[in-house]
This record gives C-alpha cells, sequence and structure tokens, in this order.
C-alpha cells in the first residue's frame, strides 16, 4: 500500500512537470518577443471632418489627421479620441498598416488581390487589440478598402500619439541670404539630361504585392537645391510607392547658382514571380 502511494506520489508530480513545459509562454517572454511598434515622426498637414460613416467609426469619431514625413503623407487612424494640433509636429507610435501587410505576406504574390481580407484582419487585431468582434471586422474591412483603392498612401493605425520636443524636432535654421533672387529660381529639366545627373537611386525596382505585373512609371518631380527630391507632382501609385529619400543628384546650376529643377524620373518595377 505505501508502494502504491509513493508511485502515485510520483506520477502527479511528472504530470504537473509536463504540464508546465507544455503552456504557453510567460507573460515576460511573451512581452520580450513581441515586436516593436512602428514609429514615424512629421508634421500635421491638415485635420479635416470625415466624410463617410465608415472612417468616422474606424477614427473614434473624430476627424482625418495627416501627417507629413518627408515625401510621404500617412493617413493616421485612432482607436480612441485624440486632440490633435494642426501647427503641432508629433511622434505616432502604432503599426504602418501597408508595411505590416507585406510583412505577413501573401503565398499567390498579390495575383488574387491585395490586400487579403485574413492580412487586414491581423492588422487590426495587432494594433488594436481587445476590441469587440463586430468593430474589429468593420476596422478591418475598412483598411482593406482603403488600402485596396490607395496601396501606396500610407495608414498609420495609432497607439500612441506626442508632441515632439524642441530638442527632438531639429529644425534647421534658415540660410543666410534666403529669399533673394538666386533662391527663388526654378527651371525645368528633360528626363533624359536629368538622368544624366544622377548619383544614386534605385531606379529598378521589384514589383509591389498590389501591382505584380511591375511596368515602367514616368514620375513628374522638384529637386532642390542640394539635389534630392523636394516634392512629387503626381498621383500616380507607382511613383508614391517608390523611395524617392534614397535619390541624390548633382545640383544643376544657373548662373552659377544651384536651382531647384523641374523634371521627370523613370523607374522601372521588375514583375514578381
Amino acid at each position: 500500500m505505501f508502494r502504491n502511494a509513493h508511485l502515485f506520489f510520483l506520477l502527479v508530480l511528472t504530470l504537473a512537470g509536463l504540464g508546465g513545459c507544455s503552456g504557453g509562454p510567460s507573460a515576460n517572454e511573451s512581452k520580450k518577443g513581441a515586436a516593436p511598434p512602428d514609429k514615424i515622426q512629421g508634421k500635421v498637414q491638415e485635420v479635416l471632418m470625415e466624410t463617410t460613416s465608415t472612417d468616422v467609426a474606424m477614427n473614434a469619431g473624430g476627424p482625418s489627421v495627416y501627417l507629413m514625413n518627408g515625401l510621404r503623407r500617412y493617413r493616421l487612424f485612432f482607436k480612441s479620441a485624440t486632440q490633435v494640433d494642426p501647427n503641432q509636429e508629433y511622434i505616432a507610435e502604432g503599426v504602418y498598416a501597408q508595411k505590416a501587410i507585406d510583412e505577413i505576406g501573401d503565398p499567390d504574390q498579390g495575383k488574387n488581390g491585395y490586400p487579403l481580407p485574413s492580412s487586414c484582419d491581423r492588422v487590426i487585431r495587432t494594433a488594436w487589440p481587445g476590441l469587440a468582434m463586430d468593430v474589429t471586422d468593420l476596422d478591418a474591412r475598412v483598411l482593406c478598402t482603403r488600402v485596396k483603392r490607395y496601396p501606396a498612401r500610407a495608414v498609420f493605425l495609432v497607439t500612441r500619439l506626442r508632441p515632439v520636443t524642441s530638442k527632438e524636432s531639429g529644425a534647421a535654421k534658415p540660410k543666410e541670404g534666403a529669399g533673394s533672387a538666386e533662391d527663388v529660381r526654378e527651371v525645368t529639366v528633360a528626363a533624359d539630361k536629368q538622368r544624366a545627373l544622377l548619383i544614386e537611386g534605385p531606379t529598378v525596382q521589384s514589383a509591389p504585392l498590389w501591382a505584380p505585373a511591375g511596368g515602367t512609371a514616368r514620375c513628374k518631380l522638384v529637386i532642390d537645391k542640394e539635389g534630392k527630391v523636394s516634392d512629387l507632382e503626381t498621383g500616380a501609385q507607382l511613383c508614391e510607392s517608390v523611395p524617392w529619400s534614397e535619390f541624390r543628384y548633382k545640383p544643376t546650376l544657373k548662373g552659377g547658382h544651384p536651382v531647384d529643377v523641374v523634371t521627370e524620373v523613370e523607374v522601372r518595377f521588375d514583375a514578381r514571380k
């Protein structure tokens, strides 16, 4: 009898040990393995009243907020109502929707539509866990509709928003002589001549998931006096998807002074295999 009791005690300890091993990761382990949030910094460009009931629902009843970061214009969505100053620069943390959708991947390489509904659902649940099921379903449908219509126009699901401090802003002081006749000059340069001034820039890229066939895009833009792309004058989605911050050109001179240039740049997108 004593032997049987001893065996039973060992069996209980063994099962308890197995249960501990087969359980999920601890809270600390889960937190440690969580991916850091995406982060963007920029100035609010527009704060507009929503025009559709679905956008109002997805944006906690608040207005449309657009944040400019370089040439990229982010459309911000909020889980809860947030006060935003249109003249303020902010740092937003959360989930950059298109980036997250592309990281999830698509075995069909976008050939059966982009984005996949399952990807939109996963992105919403990642950014805003704990929403009611019907709210999550609605937000996922709205996200899919927006990204499908304008795939290159960044959608950002905000989890935290805070104003930028003066130390973080790093605002450059205006150069001496700004506003002189030389500073306001602008010239138009043909695409082939501008191509010869290219120092660096990915003029050949892989086609995005939402345009798997690829193709060639001719993008009208402005290049500033330092040879950097300062403005994009087109709404073509392939042009909006180009990482223009990676392009550098030799400055164009007029009368010995650098000038802004209006030109076209050709970018080829190789078809996805």
